[in-house]
């Protein structure tokens, strides 16, 4: 059989230069950690100072034409109309009511809104092609649905020096979380920044122009330099995710995890009067979900890794780990998992997961696991 080689980022001769060590994720060649340091070094400088990261892997697209944020809106899980233009949300694609897996999670996302007839988003890689076939097939007549991924780079600049250095570009940094505004700077034409991210830490998302993104990633290496800027690779994003909390698709949501037992509810227009899967996550709500995520603290020197079973006192099954890691903030094992409702466990409570055949006790918490400095 013929293999399929990855796709790269706009940015691949910029990694192989910077000593990358890359992976394939969701079908892309992106960098997992980078030379001189590797994922500890990385971890610590978002907490501590700023990193840079290549998210090109992510997908971006536009839906346009009259009235294509009230579409967007009766589709996916969130209510735009809590937010205006030069704004973002965090949504959910779900299954379809009618579905067997209703309600599950097909994606979740970031939505732009520049305006009632024009929205962008960025969904996951891996979910990308799937998320915008749906909404496509959907569109009512006036309205297309783009696919962007090839044209859009993304940058995130994360961590408590991100603003000095989005100064030091000329780029607009004084904003507040989730909103976002197109501004010039860095070498480029034109940069979309946005004040999110996925570590925690106060920080920005940069949407460029591919062909401009190497004139702005070496215009941040520039102007971080004084900052103590460290390249990141997605290594350190997991851990730092981790320690937040955030879901990663596949893990802590999807097509068999609702937004319910992932407690993504938050992110659920429940007043609205439509959005895909909306009946079979009011019912469940209704009921109360059969499972709920927690998080687990470990209280000795083993990790928690996906997959793993959580048993309670008596040693019966009643989870599974969906993201472990050692947490390099605390200096010990962490994760999130999927529990039972029936095993009653609530913050402070204990369990147990099998660490490849050892007990490893566990604190259940409600994440974060770490201060969020996002706001």
């Amino acid at each position: 059989m013929a293999t399929v080689s990855p796709l790269t980022s706009p940015l691949h001769d910029r990694h192989l230069a910077a000593g990358a060590k890359l992976a394939d994720f969701s079908g892309w060649s992106m960098p997992i950690e980078y030379a001189g340091g590797g994922v500890l070094a990385e971890h610590t400088a978002v907490r501590t100072g700023v990193g840079l990261f290549d998210v090109s892997h992510l997908g971006t697209a536009t839906v346009q034409g009259p009235g294509a944020a009230a579409f967007v809106d009766s589709c996916l899980t969130n209510d735009l109309s809590r937010i205006g233009p030069g704004q973002a949300q965090y949504t959910l694609c779900c299954l379809p009511d009618g579905d067997p897996q209703a309600g599950g999670v097909v994606d979740d996302l970031i939505v732009y809104l520049h305006g009632p007839d024009d929205v962008l988003l960025v969904p996951n890689a891996a979910n990308a092609a799937e998320v915008l076939g749906r909404l496509a097939d959907a569109a009512p007549a006036g309205v297309t649905v783009t696919d962007r991924h090839a044209d859009v780079a993304v940058l995130a600049v994360q961590g408590p020096r991100s603003l000095q250095v989005l100064e030091l570009l000329g780029l607009p940094g004084e904003l507040s979380y989730m909103s976002f505004v197109t501004g010039t700077g860095g070498g480029t034409s034109e940069v979309t920044v946005c004040r999110t991210g996925y570590t925690g830490e106060h920080g920005y998302e940069l949407l460029v122009a591919a062909e401009e993104a190497g004139a702005l990633w070496d215009a941040v290496v520039e102007a971080g330099q004084d900052q103590g800027i460290r390249l990141c690779g997605l290594g350190a994003r997991d851990t730092l995710r981790t320690e937040m909390g955030y879901p990663l698709h596949g893990h802590e949501l999807s097509r068999e995890i609702t937004p319910n037992q992932a407690r993504a509810g938050w992110a659920v227009g429940w007043k609205k009067p439509a959005f895909w899967g909306r009946e079979a996550l009011v019912a469940e709500k209704e009921a109360g979900p059969s499972r709920l995520l927690w998080g687990l603290r470990a209280d000795g020197r083993g990790i928690p890794r996906p997959g793993l079973a959580v048993l309670d006192a008596s040693g019966e099954r009643v989870g599974e780990v969906t993201s472990g890691t050692f947490s390099p903030t605390l200096r010990t094992g962490i994760a999130l998992a999927l529990v039972d409702a029936s095993a009653g466990a609530h913050e402070g409570s204990s369990l147990v997961v099998d660490v490849r055949g050892r007990p490893q006790e566990v604190q259940v918490v409600r994440p974060p696991f770490v201060e969020s400095h996002v706001r």
